[in-house]
């Protein structure tokens, strides 16, 4: 019984037609700029004619590397997160590479699962902010896997993956102090969750900018998920048991923006009967009433960093283990 069915159409079959070299269709469909205009045409013809399909998961299966790097985000109903995606994506795309986006719900079993999958398209590299629990044996089995890693925003201690953070200490350092400046002392901290490294880092700033006010006193630490919901509750619990509380440093503007509204229920005017400043600057943060104080992360910077760091894993040189982004603190009506 005869075979109906169409034979596949081959890289020769498209050489033939165009009446060039199987290496200039290559060379073609890699978009080098090492071939001719003329013959650049003539394949294009050729591979429109004939209805030719390439196949780019099977070259990268031949070259050994795909132009796909993944970014593994860890939560994108952050508007952080987003800011730091459009980031990451426009230096991706400088290195003539091109970024395969996925979120893991700060989900740390969700993320080995996309990368397990990911691995299979072989990327070539991934940029991640771990989820929660994130295992340094983990990372490092990726990276002896021999796919290149960059951690970003957060950090997996001892593991052999290159990260940029930013410089959180000093951020809640920065903005406790300029708290503290004004002759306040009922302070307190917001939100946040003890298994992620940015979390002790905050902290750390902020009882830091205490100690050298020479202010020994326990200040009011409340952790909290980081969304709207977290930073309600976190401020509810908080003025429960501290109701003479002056400021509060927050985990994050979203901690922020969910504390402010809380904050409103109660009775009480942000910037005038509680100063309060957030951390991330978000674009809608100097829009607010009161336009909220925060410490400034520029996620382009972020980006960027992370981008020049696989360029040099990529060109086989050894980047920094640990790269500390400056930030800043932006004064606003909420905290003078």
């Amino acid at each position: 019984m005869k075979n109906n069915k169409p034979e596949k159409v081959t890289i020769f079959d498209v050489a033939r037609e165009a009446q060039v070299s199987k290496s200039t269709v290559s060379l073609v469909l890699t978009q080098s700029d090492k071939v001719s205009d003329k013959s650049k045409e003539k394949v294009v013809k050729a591979i429109d004619k004939l209805g030719y399909v390439y196949n780019r998961d099977a070259a990268a299966l031949r070259s050994k590397r795909s132009n796909l790097v993944a970014v593994v985000i860890n939560d994108l109903t952050n508007p952080y997160s987003a800011q730091l995606a459009v980031g990451l994506e426009k230096h991706i795309y400088a290195l003539g590479m091109v970024p395969m986006l996925v979120n893991t719900g700060e989900s740390y079993e969700r993320q080995k699962q996309v990368v397990n999958t990911l691995k299979e398209y072989n990327v070539a590299a991934f940029i991640m902010c771990p989820a929660p629990g994130t295992e340094q044996t983990w990372t490092d089995n990726l990276v002896d896997s021999g796919f290149p890693v960059i951690n970003i925003m957060r950090e997996v201690p001892y593991s052999s993956a290159p990260t940029i953070l930013p410089d959180n200490k000093k951020g809640t350092h920065l903005a406790t102090s300029h708290i503290l400046e004004q002759g306040i002392t009922h302070i307190a901290f917001l939100g946040g969750i003890a298994d992620i490294s940015d979390y002790h880092e905050r902290i750390a700033g902020f009882n830091s900018a205490l100690q050298l006010k020479g202010i020994n006193e326990k200040k009011p630490i409340i952790q909290a998920l980081t969304n709207r919901q977290g930073g309600r509750e976190a401020f509810n619990k908080l003025i429960e048991a501290s109701p003479n509380i002056q400021a509060i440093i927050c985990f994050s503007d979203v901690i922020a923006y969910g504390a402010i509204e809380a904050m409103r229920q109660h009775g009480l005017v942000p910037g005038k009967d509680i100063k309060v400043v957030g951390f991330d600057d978000l674009a809608d943060s100097c829009l607010m009433q009161p336009a909220l104080s925060s410490v400034r992360i520029d996620a382009n910077d972020i980006g960027k960093r992370a981008c020049q760091t696989l360029g040099e894993i990529l060109n086989k040189a050894q980047p920094a283990v640990r790269t500390l982004v400056d930030v800043s603190v932006q004064i606003r009506e909420s905290s003078l």
